[in-house]
């Protein structure tokens, strides 16, 4: 529980840092920025200290990336232009809960007692209050039928994504081996790196085909998007995909994933302090029966 809690806290920072590194060098150079990022240094771990790309679980906690941090993040960061931010992440978070629970229960067995599943439901729906669009606050963009489908993409990538990460310590366990999250988050970015280059080498072939000329950035900007992203990188794929793996070899996902989706909560009072993004009093109240939830759902682990 304590490693889910952090792995909030750390990309609750995170986002505020892809915010900025997103608007000074776009979103594709930013995401791809902060994954190879994360691949050098978690990578220089692993293989010093740890077993590197090996283990009894590397092919899964590699199709686990492949799944959440590759194909799932693409669907997100192309969601974000079709629903606005406020949609897709709700549709993302809230979403991916109950297909990480039927899914684990369904292939791995897990079953919740009564009392987590109602208290990650109450979670879940203080999140929907604070982040549901409304009359007073719409989205900023008008709702498309592909961005649903894409956050739905994005929700689906991310709850199977922590299944399988969960599948991936249990191969490990049966093989009498063990895996820290440091390594466990080297692997599954491993995955994930490999379809956003993937993609990022396709829009640039595209682009060049169509003969579109590249954008340009000041230099100014560039050294402070790079900064932006470097700190992007290290709160959310190092540490937050570290502490997120940590947490997922000792918890249920249909627990992990209710916490880390208050991940948008925690970032209301960031936003108000760095960006001056002053919060409804909805996002409020959403907020305290999510921050009420978390709180019961710990002391019922």
């Amino acid at each position: 529980m304590f490693a889910a809690l952090l792995t909030t806290l750390l990309w609750s920072g995170a986002a505020i840092m892809s915010q900025r590194s997103v608007r000074e060098l776009g979103s594709i150079r930013a995401n791809l920025g902060r994954l190879i990022i994360a691949f050098v240094l978690l990578g220089a771990y692993a293989h010093t200290f740890s077993v590197g790309l090996g283990g009894a679980g590397r092919n899964a906690f590699l199709v686990s990336g492949v799944v959440g941090m590759g194909l799932g993040d693409l669907a997100l960061f192309a969601a974000l232009p079709r629903l606005g931010a406020r949609l897709t992440v709700l549709i993302c978070q809230c979403v991916a809960v109950p297909i990480a629970m039927i899914t684990e229960w369904a292939w791995l067995d897990t079953h919740l007692p009564p009392s987590q599943i109602i208290w990650a439901a109450v979670i879940v729906a203080g999140v929907a209050i604070a982040l549901m669009p409304s009359k007073r606050f719409p989205p900023r963009v008008p709702v498309t039928r592909l961005g649903i489908l894409l956050g739905l993409g994005a929700a689906i990538g991310q709850g199977l994504g922590a299944v399988i990460s969960r599948r991936a310590y249990e191969i490990t366990t049966e093989a009498g081996m063990s895996i820290d999250g440091i390594t466990a988050a080297y692997q599954r970015i491993s995955g994930g790196l490999a379809i956003t280059a993937g993609y990022f080498i396709f829009v640039w072939l595209r682009e060049r085909q169509a003969r579109r000329p590249a954008k340009c950035h000041h230099i100014g900007d560039t050294w402070r998007g790079g900064g932006y992203m470097f700190g992007n990188a290290m709160l959310g794929p190092v540490l937050g995909v570290s502490c997120y793996q940590w947490a997922l070899a000792t918890t249920p996902s249909g627990v992990v994933l209710p916490i880390v989706a208050t991940t948008p909560l925690v970032i209301i009072p960031l936003a108000y302090w760095f960006e001056g993004d002053r919060p409804s009093r909805r996002s409020l109240w959403g907020g305290l029966v999510a921050v009420g939830g978390v709180v019961a759902l710990t002391l019922v682990r």
